[in-house]
């Protein structure tokens, strides 16, 4: 089946990618750029970098920008996927979704609307589980986004490891930190994985951060060989 990506440059959409490119044909990554950085539906830092990791990665993306107002995003949603059937021929789409009803909700709705096939391959995952299979499939994924408590600076740029993971499951039992981050604790940016036929170098960068709120972000970067 012909599908596209809600593709957000995290490691949600990636592994999504992954599993879902192992029975079904990807013709195209979807990337929603959101001007509000509060969206309701659409990963924001760091997005523009989605065009570098889709080179890498060897399919075509459609970067489309949304105003990130909680309604419209959906009616912005609805414009790409139509023009997504139209230049690309799809049958269905894959998100990253894994417990968000919110998300899920209103992907189906416009799938529904638009008489295509809605993909969640993650979908009720175990969020620890979501994140070993990450590191035993080779991701190199980075944090670029922290916003909850007792999160702290340092994990800002780091790549997710079994410390991060050990750490995550910790605030996890004490605070009811949500491992996998989909309520928003964390977010990511894929630089490496095995379906990459380049990495990600992270040229130059910058952090910022204030009271268990942060985000990396990326100022340069270009691909490299494996």
């Amino acid at each position: 089946m012909k599908l596209a990506v809600l593709y957000s440059g995290g490691k949600d959409s990636n592994l999504a990618l992954y599993r879902a490119m192992l029975y079904h044909d990807i013709e195209v990554l979807i990337n929603l750029f959101p001007m509000d950085p509060e969206s309701y539906l659409f990963h924001v830092p760091n997005a523009k970098w989605t065009t570098l990791q889709a080179k890498a990665i060897g399919i075509p993306i459609i970067q489309w920008k949304t105003s990130g107002e909680k309604e419209k995003e959906l009616e912005d949603l609805k414009r790409v996927l139509e023009y997504a059937i139209s230049e690309y021929e799809i049958e269905g789409i894959v998100t990253g979704a894994i417990r968000s009803t919110y998300q899920a909700a209103k992907f189906q709705k416009v799938c529904r609307e638009l008489g295509l096939w809605c993909f969640n391959p993650l979908w009720l995952s175990d969020e620890v589980e979501l994140l070993l299979n990450l590191i035993n499939n080779k991701f190199k994924v980075i944090i670029t986004g922290i916003f909850a408590y007792p999160l702290g600076k340092s994990l800002l740029g780091k790549v997710i490891d079994m410390e991060v993971i050990d750490l995550f499951k910790k605030f996890k039992k004490k605070y009811g930190l949500n491992p996998a981050g989909e309520g928003g604790e964390i977010e990511t940016f894929v630089i490496d994985a095995p379906f990459f036929r380049e990495r990600i170098e992270i040229v130059d960068y910058e952090i910022k951060y204030k009271e268990y709120s942060g985000v990396f972000i990326i100022r340069d970067a270009k691909l490299v060989k494996k």
